[in-house]
């Protein structure tokens, strides 16, 4: 996968999303999702990167508990072929869910 067909596979959720955060000021309401990659967990061979693996984080944003948008998002991992991880959280100084979920994808190109 490259990184902007992973870019493209998050759209197909359909709400806003942004990689890492929306512009300062922008005013972005839930539901929305933001993704990031964090570090590298490379295949390494002959003293060279031989295959680059991105840890990716998912984070879905919702004011309100919303199931059908978490299926939305580990649907769309499963048809892509990428086992994840999943973990809830209830932001309280914002009243809003986040629903993580972590991958990590062989970039190709």
């Amino acid at each position: 996968m490259t990184y902007e067909g992973v870019s493209e596979m998050i759209s197909e959720v359909g709400i806003p999303y942004a990689y890492y955060q929306f512009e300062d000021g922008s005013g972005q309401q839930p539901p929305f999702i933001a993704f990031y990659y964090e570090g590298e967990n490379d295949v390494r061979a002959d003293n060279i990167n031989y295959q680059p693996v991105r840890p990716l984080t998912i984070e879905l944003y919702t004011d309100e508990k919303d199931f059908g948008l978490e299926m939305a998002v580990e649907s769309l991992l499963t048809a892509n072929d990428l086992a994840f991880s999943r973990e809830e959280t209830f932001i309280e100084s914002e009243k809003m869910y986040m629903v993580t979920f972590k991958t990590e994808v062989i970039i190709n190109g």
